[in-house]
């Protein structure tokens, strides 16, 4: 690992330390009306709780993201795709991905859950909502990141849109795709949650959290909220992971140990 690699690391490492004590202090001097828990009250809760709890509410909870992030992004994709193969579906491909990310999905939610009886469709429709603009944009953007020189040369030996699309704009739009990709997988997450506040399936993190909010149980609401963000996290390290050896493959760069 190089110095500049190392640093980013320990800077990162001091941030989260840092995050911890001033967490610590402002459950100890029991800031905002006693709201903030101390993070010892937090893991005494997960641990009084049990893993079995935790198992199986975010078990629901992340299969739901989890398809809610594969239709969402595959559906981005393909449009993103149809826009470079036709480009006078542009405007309205534009138009469709930026009103999915400007309609808060508070007020979509009512309107999707009446169109959808099952209530975890409602739910990955919510979480797939989420994640479609991001990817579709960052999906577009590298789709038209290649050098003219390359797309005229395929132009020159024959090859039409599609050639290019496979010759060319596929590789070199993998940076920008795994991007939006890292940034759709906590979007994902996020989505699931909100979509369970609103629909209140029999188990996940949305339902579980309502209930700790409902008996008073604040550590239990922090608890639950934490472990949803470290879910988050891990789909964002994961992605994040499988961009770097792509990224490195797509530009022809060794990718080290």
């Amino acid at each position: 690992m190089d110095s500049g690699g190392a640093g980013r690391w320990q800077a990162g490492a001091a941030g989260i330390v840092g995050l911890i004590v001033l967490w610590w202090i402002a459950g100890a001097l029991q800031w905002f009306h006693g709201t903030i828990p101390t993070p010892g009250a937090v893991l005494s809760t997960i641990v009084d709780t049990g893993a079995r709890f935790y198992l199986e509410n975010f078990s629901t909870t992340v299969e739901l993201a989890l398809r809610g992030f594969l239709w969402g992004n595959v559906l981005a994709i393909v449009l993103a795709v149809a826009v470079v193969l036709i480009p006078p579906i542009e405007g309205l491909a534009t138009q469709l991905a930026i009103i999915s990310y400007c309609v808060p999905i508070i007020a979509v939610a009512p309107i999707i859950q009446v169109a959808f009886t099952e209530v975890q469709t409602m739910i990955v429709f919510l979480a797939a909502i989420s994640v479609f603009f991001t990817t579709m944009i960052g999906t577009l953007s590298g789709l038209r990141s290649p050098h003219q020189g390359a797309l005229d040369l395929v132009k020159v030996y024959g090859g039409g849109r599609v050639a290019q699309l496979r010759r060319v704009r596929t590789v070199a739009a993998l940076p920008n795709t795994l991007a939006a990709l890292k940034i759709a997988a906590p979007a994902a997450v996020l989505g699931a949650v909100l979509g369970e506040f609103l629909a209140m399936p029999d188990q996940g993190a949305g339902p579980a959290m309502i209930v700790a909010q409902q008996r008073g149980d604040i550590p239990q609401v922090w608890a639950i909220a934490l472990l949803s963000g470290a879910i988050a996290g891990i789909g964002y390290a994961f992605v994040a992971l499988l961009a770097r050896f792509a990224t490195r493959w797509s530009t022809g760069t060794t990718v080290s140990a």
